[in-house]
């Protein structure tokens, strides 16, 4: 990218460097981000609590299991957490939450998603992972139109499938998309568009169809008025909107919008997995962004001080094998970023991250630049994370990508021993991994990364080799529990090809069951505080932090939610409806569904 380029969009390297360092200083000294609170030299420092939640069932998922009844938030961080009834005293300046019984968790750590993504769609971003039925759909945009300005679009990019929009809520296997006389019937004034996946099919309303079919869109080719076939029609679709709807400024509004949602369902740190590489044409799908500036209305928001959560950001790379070139000069753009790019530059709120969730175009260690791609973040000692798709069908079959994989780490760790235990090397979703590859894997310190994407669109599979849709949950907790077990971690990889909620993919690895309520997951399901263990300590040590996050504990960064419901006794069903009623983050609060009554002893300042 241009210097002409950058200076265009309003943010530079040395403006996110400037930013970032700006940011770790005023997170040592604010009391908002964990600091210690200045004292002045007239005044005593105030040891009172900020905020203090009480009368609940606190799952502070520390190594012990503890179930708390109070908590007590100062200076961002969490300074007290009492069990039984006794309560935490409260100062004259304190807020105080009563709980009524509420279960609370510590806040959600999805250690693999692409939420930069999701804050640069075009329209008003509308996420409908949460609608159950074509009704709960159509209320969603109800709600929405009451939200935006007429003649705006509404959209719908990814982290949904029809499986789960029943027409009949009675029948699992009635998901369809919404017609364009449904979408009228509470969108007449907004423009509507809904893609599946990465390139549909999709669907819109009679505004849209308008609109798109005046800029080269066939809209209604597969019968219906409303639809749109799937592929170069979709994605012409998309790239009219994105090139006439994006723009700095509704970029930075998308980017709270997502946070907002994020917040909602009790997601407070993210590790974002970057996207495909543009190409400002057709053949991009909703996965493709610049991977080059895509982060810039992101860090425009912390630096605004807007930003409500954690954002851990890595930085995808796919470039093909050059053999017209020498090893030494493969994978040029790869090598330029690891040179003038830092790890984990930042502060608690925003920060980078590794190499991934590609490090090269392919898996081969013969037709792909993936193995120089590897031994180059090795030498620069950063963190490298992959993800797998694939499985065997039959032991004769070709080697699934992740076995691929396995084998260039470990001629990875060869040349760099302990490079891949020490920088905590991951590889995701594995639906199809065995108890084989995963000893293999475990052996040279590796990681697994579990999403439960199959939820979606997953079908039982065929294969004898693993015979599961996958992730095999139950394997991998278990292999975890041996000595030096393998270290593994929830992820939503939403909104792409799977949701954000995160109570959603709980729902899939407990059940083992897909949005239309079929069986694919058998024999490999997990309990309920295993699911949740995995999304919250044990992604606490996935994003490096594991003395700061995922757990309730003395010290460690004030992240918590409040739940709807009591997520260890609902049906299994409800599983899927849990929400935020209030998420804090840093000890400040990032979703209020004004539930609660937050009181305050004294609003005197001459007091502190």
């Amino acid at each position: 990218m241009s210097q002409d380029k950058r200076r265009q969009r309003g943010f530079s390297r040395r403006k996110f460097m400037q930013t970032a360092a700006a940011g770790a200083a005023a997170a040592a000294g604010s009391p908002l981000l964990g600091g210690a609170a200045h004292a002045t030299k007239s005044k005593k420092p105030n040891l009172d609590p900020d905020v203090i939640l009480q009368n609940g069932r606190i799952h502070t998922m520390d190594a012990n299991g503890t179930i708390a009844s109070s908590v007590a938030i100062k200076n961002g961080r969490f300074m007290d957490v009492e069990r039984g009834r006794s309560q935490i005293h409260a100062g004259r300046k304190t807020r105080v939450i009563d709980l009524r019984g509420r279960t609370v968790v510590p806040g959600i750590i999805d250690n693999h998603n692409h939420l930069v993504l999701m804050g640069n769609r075009p329209g008003y971003h509308t996420p409908l992972e949460n609608a159950h039925s074509i009704a709960e759909a159509l209320a969603i945009y109800a709600a929405r139109v009451r939200e935006v300005p007429n003649n705006a679009w509404i959209t719908t990019i990814g982290g949904f499938h029809s499986n789960h929009l029943y027409a009949d809520p009675a029948d699992p296997l009635s998901g369809r998309l919404p017609t364009l006389a449904e979408l009228d019937s509470v969108a007449p004034n907004n423009p509507v568009f809904i893609e599946i996946g990465f390139v549909g099919p999709s669907a819109t309303n009679s505004l849209g169809k308008s609109i798109l079919q005046a800029n080269g869109v066939t809209v209604g080719a597969t019968g219906d008025a409303g639809s749109i076939a799937g592929g170069a029609q979709s994605s012409t679709a998309l790239l009219y909107l994105r090139q006439t709807l994006l723009n700095p400024e509704q970029r930075r509004r998308g980017v709270i919008d997502a946070m907002k949602y994020a917040a909602g369902v009790g997601v407070t740190t993210h590790i974002d997995q970057g996207a495909f590489q543009a190409t400002n044409t057709p053949g991009d799908g909703a996965a493709h962004e610049d991977n080059f500036t895509m982060q810039i209305p992101f860090l425009e928001i912390y630096e605004q001080g807007l930003g409500i959560v954690r954002l851990r950001i890595n930085f995808l790379h796919m470039e093909p094998l050059n053999t017209a070139v020498g090893e030494v000069d493969q994978v040029p753009e790869l090598r330029q970023r690891l040179k003038n790019a830092f790890p984990f530059l930042g502060n608690d709120l925003v920060k980078t991250g590794g190499i991934g969730e590609f490090i090269a175009q392919g898996t081969s260690k013969t037709t792909s630049a993936f193995l120089t791609a590897a031994k180059r973040v090795a030498a620069a000692g950063w963190r490298a994370e992959v993800h797998s798709l694939g499985r065997r069908n039959l032991p004769t079959s070709n080697p699934a990508d992740f076995e691929l994989e396995i084998e260039a780490f470990e001629a990875v760790e060869v040349e760099f021993p302990g490079v891949i235990r020490d920088r905590r090397w991951v590889i995701a979703h594995v639906p199809g991994i065995t108890q084989e590859w995963i000893d293999r894997w475990q052996k040279i310190g590796g990681n697994l990364s579990l999403t439960g994407w199959q939820f979606l669109a997953g079908n039982p599979t065929t294969s004898t080799v693993a015979p599961y849709a996958g992730p095999p949950f139950r394997m991998i907790v278990d292999s975890g529990r041996r000595p030096d077990g393998i270290k593994s971690g929830l992820s939503s990889d939403g909104m792409q090809i799977a949701p954000m909620n995160p109570w959603i993919h709980m729902y899939y690895a407990t059940t083992g069951l897909n949005a239309r309520k079929v069986l694919i997951n058998g024999g490999q399901q997990i309990n309920r505080q295993e699911a949740l263990e995995l999304y919250t300590r044990s992604n606490g040590w996935f994003v490096r932090e594991e003395n700061d996050l995922g757990s309730i504990e003395v010290g460690k960064l004030a992240d918590l939610v409040v739940l709807n419901q009591d997520y260890f006794s609902v049906p299994n069903e409800e599983l899927k409806r849990i929400r935020s009623v209030l998420t804090i983050v840093g000890g400040n609060i990032a979703h209020d569904a004004k539930v609660l009554r937050v009181e305050r002893h004294d609003d005197d300042d001459d007091d502190d």
